[in-house]
């Protein structure tokens, strides 16, 4: 067991607008289960790679401890051999025998370590990269989106594994699996850095009970402020009043005055001006207390969306419908049914490769022409009511590339409405004069998401829309979804998301 201490970090990508981090200061223990949460573009991976040594930065990480990272990167070469052949390459002094011990854990065999790496599905290289991860002593892990693009049951298995080791950080944006895996919480908030006991739903209970604290004593404090400045200008107003009494006075209306009483007067005003100076430093101190109350206060601000009506209440009939590639021997899937009708929310669900993405990837090519140019057939019925407007969002948001104005021209967009989505989703403004490239994983994902709100449709069609989203931003998609009620199709493993926006879940084997 060690510590890793953090002092007065300050660390900025060279060119970049504004600082990653700013005089943070945090020690951790490497014997937790690190939840590591925040909202995209705030520096989870970054803090990781500093840990690795990647960067240089101002201030210190004092540890005695060594650290290893997943994912780990594999090279073209090393995706045509063997995991067998190349482990020792990814975790020096790696034994094999630790890595089929750990596969076991995993509910893998040994077998998948002596196929060709590029073979396998994604469920299968995350358990061989976790399996060499694991394998090592005394190493702090630093556990990066295990999840994306793992179907429910590899989720399920990488949870109950996640949560019978320790000595690690967890990057993940999936609430049940942090619930599931993690004991201590190291939150980027807005304007802070906290180290908390508990698991997400713990520290998001207390977030929100501090949350409401800070925006009653931020009410309570506006409110004296108010009260402290109408009596500053009263008195203030009564000593000006009274200060002008002092010379010149009608002997006749003022018979009991005298030159005498300017000395009283003037004396009389004295103390109401001292009295005013009090109230101004009653004042100040009541905006210092104020200042920093609501710095991380989250108010996601609610999200819009603009739904076609189409004359039709059935949009997409599907009847014992198969696929098969061409080249292959059995069906994608078969015998599959199912209608989308108005108000329907669909979750297409099923292990990686059952075939998900490919029927969308087909009710959108017939959405766009009936000429279907994949290298698939298809048998049974799938029909689309004509005229029907789909708005999409891939998996795949890696390609994205050069700046919004273009992104917005490109995909007929208003750019000032395109922001401003953007902005409710939490970029800052300075992100909107960086290239795409440079982007997060999570922030690319949003500018997908805002295009698909910004596009008016009848039928929404969403693939894996979650993937690098934090939590903040899932929130408020949910609450958009919930209050609309789209017409949707959408794959999406967040089980609680699911649970909640889905109206039927469709099983596809």
């Amino acid at each position: 067991m060690a510590q890793i201490s953090v002092n007065r970090l300050t660390f900025h990508y060279d060119g970049s607008f504004d600082n990653i981090f700013e005089d943070v200061s945090f020690s951790i223990d490497t014997n937790w289960k690190l939840g590591f949460i925040g909202r995209n573009g705030k520096g989870k991976t970054t803090f990781l790679n500093l840990l690795l040594g990647k960067y240089a930065y101002e201030g210190s990480i004092n540890t005695t401890t060594m650290f290893d990272y997943f994912p780990y990167q594999i090279t073209e070469n090393q995706m045509q051999l063997p995991a067998s052949d190349f482990i020792e390459e990814l975790k020096t002094r790696c034994e094999l025998w630790r890595v089929i011990c750990e596969l076991s854990e995993l509910g893998e065999s040994a077998e998948i370590l002596y196929r060709p790496y590029q073979t396998l599905s994604p469920g299968e290289r995350t358990k061989v990269l976790l399996a060499v991860l694991f394998s090592g002593d005394n190493d702090f892990l630093l556990v990066d989106e295990p999840t994306n693009h793992l179907d429910q049951e590899a989720r399920e298995i990488v949870k109950m594994y996640l949560s019978s080791k320790r000595g690690f950080i967890l990057v993940s944006h999936d609430r049940d699996l942090l619930d599931a895996c993690i004991d201590h919480c190291l939150v980027l908030n807005r304007k802070s850095i906290e180290v908390q006991n508990g698991n997400f739903s713990s520290w998001w209970e207390n977030k929100k009970r501090k949350d409401q604290f800070a925006v009653a004593e931020n009410e309570k404090h506006q409110k004296e402020i108010l009260k402290l400045k109408q009596a500053a200008m009263r008195t203030s107003k009564w000593a000006d009043q009274n200060e002008r009494t002092k010379i010149g006075f009608d002997p006749v209306k003022e018979h009991d005055r005298s030159l005498n009483t300017r000395a009283y007067i003037g004396a009389k005003t004295k103390k109401m001006q001292s009295r005013v100076k009090q109230l101004e430093k009653r004042i100040r101190l009541e905006i210092e207390e104020k200042e920093g109350l609501l710095q991380d206060l989250e108010t996601p601000v609610d999200l819009k969306l603009v739904l076609l009506t189409h004359h039709k209440n059935t949009l997409v009939n599907i009847k014992d419908y198969s696929l098969i590639y061409a080249d292959a021997d059995d069906p994608v899937f078969e015998g599959l049914t199912f209608a989308i009708s108005k108000g329907d929310r669909i979750a297409l669900s099923g292990k990686n490769g059952c075939g998900k993405s490919t029927l969308i990837k087909m009710l959108l090519q017939k959405a766009d022409s009936d000429d279907i140019n994949m290298n698939i057939s298809e048998k049974g019925v799938c029909e689309m009511a004509s005229g029907l407007v789909i708005s999409y969002v891939g998996q795949d948001a890696a390609n994205l590339s050069g700046d919004i104005t273009t992104f917005c021209r490109e995909h007929d967009l208003d750019k000032s409405l395109f922001c401003a989505i953007l902005r409710q989703l939490d970029f800052e403004r300075v992100q909107f004069l960086k290239k795409m490239e440079d982007y997060s994983e999570g922030q690319k994902k949003k500018i997908l998401l805002a295009a698909s709100l910004l596009t008016p449709a009848h039928l929404y069609i969403w693939d894996e829309p979650l993937n690098y989203i934090d939590v903040f931003s899932r929130m408020q998609i949910e609450k958009l979804l919930l209050e609309y009620q789209p017409t949707m199709l959408f794959v999406e493993h967040d089980e609680q998301f699911r649970r909640k926006i889905a109206t039927q879940t469709i099983e596809l084997r």
